[in-house]
């Protein structure tokens, strides 16, 4: 799951996905709150919550017990 949700942070951050995400197609690729954004604040969201991701996906592989059990 933590590869797909880098490989889809990638794009949008990289290669263009954020500019293809804007508009009405955010409300499904992201959020609600987010339909009025342009690529650039796409961009930053991505890669705040990215870099949130990958924070708890360190705590997690030193600390196993913090992880959420599905």
């Amino acid at each position: 799951m933590f590869i797909l949700e880098g490989i889809y942070c990638w794009w949008v951050i990289g290669y263009g996905g954020a500019k293809w995400i804007e508009g009405w197609k955010s409300f499904f690729m992201i959020d609600w709150f987010a339909l009025d954004w342009t690529a650039e604040q796409i961009r930053l969201y991505v890669l705040i919550i990215w870099g949130f991701s990958v924070i708890w996906f360190i705590v997690g592989v030193i600390k196993p017990e913090l992880r959420f059990n599905y």
